[in-house]
């Protein structure tokens, strides 16, 4: 029987490109944007993507009734965050003077004004946007063939700061190191995005359709 594989709309983010990245490295699989709950408790596997303010991400996913099915597919089944879908698991945003996020790691989201400076003093621009080498910290099937240190594509003004360090799979500089993805058992989350990052993003995608934990 194909596998089915969830991608979480609450209303915010590119689900369209993200789904068609999917569908392309996931063979026979049934790829479907969706906001039920019930079929995202029956997916196989789950993308939570997102873009865009926390605090608008969080009403929404609220709108949606999504808080106890994206923390269920987070702590059971094959997990992929990416962007706001890494940046809601913490606890806090520094957002709009504090924005309460899911919850599921202890760690904070922080803007990165006047930490980002280029080697000529001078501050850089936020967002954060476009190609950025990754440097992998950790073994993960889902850097399967993947080199160390290449390049995938970002936008965002916030940066996660997990208090177990140990979750860190990946990290990325931008005036200030800062993390670029995060891993724990069944769940990968990252700040770049693998539907807009070429052959690495397809090939991370293509690890995640097929990674057995």
């Amino acid at each position: 029987m194909a596998q089915k594989i969830a991608v979480i709309d609450y209303g915010m983010g590119n689900l369209r490109s993200v789904s068609k990245a999917v569908e392309h490295v996931a063979g026979d699989a049934e790829v479907r944007v969706t906001d039920d709950p019930s079929y995202i408790a029956a997916a196989d596997r789950v993308v939570f993507p997102g873009q865009g303010a926390a605090r608008d991400c969080m009403a929404a996913i609220g709108e949606h009734h999504l808080n106890q099915a994206v923390l269920r597919a987070a702590r059971t089944k094959p997990f992929l965050g990416i962007c706001m879908g890494l940046q809601v698991l913490m606890q806090r945003s520094e957002e709009n003077d504090g924005t309460a996020l899911l919850g599921l790691f202890a760690g904070e989201v922080r803007r990165f004004d006047g930490l980002a400076m280029g080697d000529n003093g001078l501050p850089l621009k936020i967002p954060h946007m476009g190609w950025s080498q990754v440097q992998q910290q950790l073994s993960h099937p889902l850097w399967a063939d993947i080199p160390d240190r290449s390049r995938f594509y970002f936008v965002h003004s916030y940066r996660v700061v997990p208090e177990d360090v140990s979750l860190i799979a990946a990290t990325t500089d931008y005036g200030v190191r800062f993390t670029a993805a995060i891993a724990r058992d069944n769940l990968f989350a990252t700040q770049f995005h693998p539907e807009k990052s070429a052959d690495v993003g397809l090939q991370l995608l293509s690890n995640f359709v097929n990674w057995s934990i």
